[in-house]
């Protein structure tokens, strides 16, 4: 039985652990967290692929280092992150829902009137660092279009699945899905 994938993205390789999903459905876990070098090169990766924006925008919160990182390399100076949960200093709220299959549950992202203002007639780049069923690159997508913003590109590190195949998303690399031993669907 497979216990983890080796993944070649960016010029690195990563050795990825599985993690079941259902009984017959495993995912391999890729998380820029902690990986400076693999952060930095996936961001300048995705940024030779990136059409014209004026600003980026994430989920919270696996795809922070990311999206801060193609901020520091592109030499913007902001950035938006939809926000899981409100907070007291985000005033105005826009709102939309999301189901990931990373997270269990319907969860919801924010915008406050400041992150609003920044996309408002914008040209704006979604980043995500795996894409699988699209789910979370809908809600953001929707969002940007909340506050005003139009859409330059959805992008990730990853695709997972079939996800490779959407002519709408701009992905580094594919991640295979598992079967229950750890082979490549």
């Amino acid at each position: 039985m497979n216990n983890s994938y080796t993944l070649s993205v960016a010029g690195l390789k990563r050795e990825l652990p599985l993690f079941k999903v259902n009984d017959n459905l495993q995912i391999a876990a890729f998380i820029l967290f902690g990986d400076v070098e693999l952060t930095e090169c996936c961001a300048k990766a995705l940024l030779e692929k990136a059409p014209e924006c004026d600003i980026m925008i994430t989920a919270e919160a696996k795809s922070i280092p990311l999206i801060y990182e193609m901020a520091r390399q592109s030499g913007n100076n902001k950035y938006v992150i939809a926000r899981k949960r409100p907070k007291v200093y985000m005033k105005n709220l826009i709102s939309v829902s999301v189901n990931s299959i990373t997270t269990h549950g319907e969860q919801m992202l924010y915008l406050g009137e400041d992150d609003v203002e920044l996309l408002k007639g914008k040209r704006v780049l979604i980043i995500d660092d795996v894409i699988s069923t699209g789910e979370s690159l809908k809600a953001l997508e929707a969002l940007v279009e909340k506050a005003g913003g139009n859409v330059a590109a959805k992008m990730a590190v990853l695709a997972e699945g079939d996800a490779i195949n959407r002519p709408d998303i701009i992905a580094l690399e594919k991640l295979p899905l598992f079967d229950k031993e750890g082979n490549e669907i």
